[in-house]
C-alpha cells in the first residue's frame, strides 16, 4: 500500500477537505495512473451528501470522481495495453465478474457484480473504493482507456462518464446521417449529446426552454434549436424525430417529446428526475414509439467513443478550478452556474 493525496467528505454534512488515502500497489495486471484532470459530475454531489441512500448508502470517509483523466507512471508485469508514459483515463468502473452474460456481451454497465470506481465495496483493501479527487489510482488494465493524445486533456476527463452516456444511446438507436435527432435540454450532459449528434451525421436539433441558450447550442452544433415552451415550434415538429435523447434531470412533460417522434422512434432518457414522469399510453401506442433509458456504456464502447472523439476533437466544454474549489463548484453546481461542466486540475492538489 502507499499513500495518495486527496480530497474527501467525512460526513453527509462536511465539506470535502484535503485527507490522504491509502492505494494498493499495482498487481501484475494494474495500470497506476498519476491523474492530471477529473470532472465533476452531478452524482458525485448526491453520493457525497448520501442523496442515494435508499439505493446505494455513502460510505466515509468518501473520495468521488469517475471522470479521470491522466498518465501512466507504473504496470504490472502482465499488462500488455499501456506502458509509462501513455495517457489514460478511467470512467464510472474499476471491475465486473467477466464472466456473467452482459460482460461477455461487453456490456460490463449491466453487470450484477460491478465495482463502482468510488463508493464500492473494494476487494482488494476489504474497504470501499476511492475516486478521482487524488492524485493517483490503481486499476485493473482491463478498466483503462486509452486517450487521444490531440485532445485537451481537461476537456477529455467529462467524457468518461458525460461523454459515454450520450454517445451511448445515440450509437444504439442508429444517429447518423439521414437521421433526425433532437436533445432536450443543454447542460452538461446536453451538450455532449449535441456535439455528438452533430458529430455523427444526423439533423440534430435541441430544445430549450431559455432563449439566451439558442446561441451556444448552434455554436455546440445544432441545426434548429426549439423554444419548448413555445406550443408553436413544439407543432411544427410533429412526428418527425427518429431519436430524442432526453438530458433533462428535472420535472416535465415527457408526452409532449413523444408525440414528437416518427412511427417507431425511440425517446432515450439519460437524465434522471426525482419523481417519476407520467406517461400517456396513446403517445406510445399510437406510434408504436418507445421510451427507454441509458446508462453509460461499456468498456469497448467507451474505447470507440474516445477514438471517435479523437477523430472529430471533440471535448467537453469545461471550466477548470483547482481542488480547494471543489466545494464552490458543488454549489455552483445545484445553480447551474457552469458551462457546462468542472473539471479539477489535479495539478493544485500536488502543489
Amino acid at each position: 500500500m502507499y499513500n495518495a493525496k486527496a480530497y474527501s467528505a467525512a460526513s453527509a454534512t462536511s465539506p470535502l477537505a484535503s485527507s490522504v488515502i491509502a492505494r494498493r500497489d499495482p498487481t501484475d495486471t494494474d495500470v497506476q495512473i498519476e491523474i492530471l484532470f477529473c470532472g465533476i459530475c452531478h452524482s458525485d454531489l448526491h453520493t457525497v451528501r448520501d442523496e442515494w441512500h435508499s439505493v446505494m448508502p455513502t460510505v466515509y470517509p468518501c473520495v468521488p470522481g469517475h471522470e479521470i483523466v491522466g498518465r501512466v507512471v507504473k504496470v504490472g508485469a502482465k499488462v500488455t495495453k499501456f506502458k509509462a508514459g501513455d495517457l489514460a483515463g478511467v470512467g464510472c468502473l474499476v471491475d465486473s465478474d467477466g464472466t456473467c452474460p452482459e460482460c461477455q456481451a461487453g456490456l460490463e454497465q449491466f453487470c450484477g457484480h460491478a465495482t463502482f470506481t468510488y463508493n464500492a465495496p473494494d476487494k482488494h483493501t476489504g474497504k470501499v473504493t476511492y475516486g478521482g479527487y487524488s492524485d493517483s489510482v490503481v486499476v485493473d488494465e482491463r478498466f483503462v482507456l486509452s486517450v487521444p493524445t490531440n485532445l485537451n486533456l481537461a476537456g477529455a476527463a467529462p467524457l468518461l462518464c458525460a461523454g459515454i452516456t450520450t454517445y451511448s444511446p445515440m450509437r444504439h438507436w442508429g444517429a447518423g446521417p439521414g437521421k433526425k435527432v433532437g436533445v432536450v435540454g443543454l447542460g452538461g450532459l446536453g451538450h455532449m449529446g449535441v456535439k455528438f449528434a452533430h458529430a455523427l451525421g444526423a439533423h440534430t436539433v435541441v430544445f430549450t426552454t431559455s432563449p439566451n441558450k439558442v446561441e451556444d447550442a448552434l455554436r455546440l452544433g445544432a441545426d434548429e434549436v426549439v423554444l419548448s415552451k413555445d406550443a408553436s415550434q413544439m407543432q411544427k415538429h410533429l412526428g418527425s424525430f427518429d431519436f430524442i435523447l432526453d438530458a433533462v434531470s428535472a420535472q416535465h412533460d415527457i408526452n409532449a417529446y413523444l408525440m414528437l417522434l416518427k412511427r417507431d422512434g425511440n425517446i432515450t432518457l439519460v437524465g434522471a428526475p426525482e419523481q417519476p414522469l407520467p406517461v400517456g399510453a396513446f403517445p406510445l401506442i399510437m406510434g408504436r414509439r418507445s421510451l427507454s433509458g441509458s446508462p453509460i456504456g461499456g468498456i469497448a464502447e467507451t474505447q470507440e467513443m474516445l477514438d471517435f472523439c479523437g477523430k472529430h476533437n471533440i471535448t467537453s466544454d469545461v471550466e477548470v478550478i483547482p481542488m480547494q474549489k471543489v466545494n464552490e463548484a458543488y454549489s455552483r453546481l445545484l445553480k447551474q452556474d457552469v458551462k457546462y461542466r468542472f473539471s479539477i486540475d489535479m495539478a493544485s492538489l500536488r502543489a
